[in-house]
């Protein structure tokens, strides 16, 4: 598989969410495809190439992540030193001084993340060797703030969250084919629920992780064994 597949598939998808508008609640939308650019594709570029038996799809940016240097789960300094991740983040058309994208300036850890890599930093040792075989991507690019907080997807009225998730269907479609992926597991239910939906009829199998954040209290009683867990029981990890 070409990088350039999904180089072109992750540029589609921002396309077609760039001119999406959202109404109040919500002030500010962030697209790190656009103003982030430069380091995601370096990770397409990096990561992307070859088959892959295992996507795992997240939900959308966080704030302290995908946000600021746009590497899905982007934990900063596993991106940087893990997958040694560089490239520079622009700053976005309209920003709030609620939610500064300060790139790889930013001091906040995104704590999903860090569990997330951590995991695989744990079990595979380098990032070389866990993309052999794996993929991480975000469902939706987009992050949404009212305000200071962070309002996820599937938070949006119906009527907005149409043609979001629509693109974002088509791009996750594309993904799967690009990869030949045999296993799409969402990084918590909504996730799966999207991929399902979204990868019907295609010859790939579902599974879900238990979401890392941090308000959630089961993953705050010990993430990495539960999702390990998880994955061994779908027979995904050995």
């Amino acid at each position: 598989m070409s990088t350039e597949t999904l180089i072109t598939a992750a540029r589609t998808l921002s396309a077609a969410v760039t001119p999406m508008r959202f109404a109040t609640p919500i002030t500010h939308t962030y697209n790190p495809l656009d103003y982030a650019w430069a380091p995601h594709e370096e990770y397409l570029r990096k990561f992307g190439a070859g088959k892959k038996k295992i996507i795992f799809v997240g939900m959308n940016p966080g704030p302290f992540g995908m946000v600021q240097i746009g590497v899905p789960f982007g934990e900063i300094a596993a991106a940087r030193d893990w997958m040694g991740i560089s490239a520079p983040v622009e700053k976005p058309a309209e920003e709030t001084p609620a939610r500064p994208i300060e790139g790889w300036e930013c001091a906040r850890s995104e704590v999903s993340g860090r569990r997330l890599w951590g995991l695989f930093a744990e079990r595979f040792g380098t990032a070389e060797a866990f993309f052999t075989d794996h993929f991480v991507a975000n469902y939706c690019p987009l992050a949404f703030f009212e305000g200071k907080r962070n309002v996820t997807p599937d938070k949006l009225p119906a009527a907005e969250q149409a043609p979001l998730l629509a693109a974002c269907d088509a791009h996750l479609r594309a993904l799967v084919e690009a990869t030949g992926a045999e296993w799409v597991i969402g990084i918590g239910a909504w996730s799966e629920l999207r991929a399902r939906e979204a990868c019907a009829g295609m010859a790939v199998q579902f599974g879900r992780v238990l979401h890392p954040s941090p308000a959630s209290p089961a993953a705050n009683r010990g993430w990495s064994e539960a999702a390990t867990k998880q994955l061994t029981a779908l027979g995904v990890w050995a």
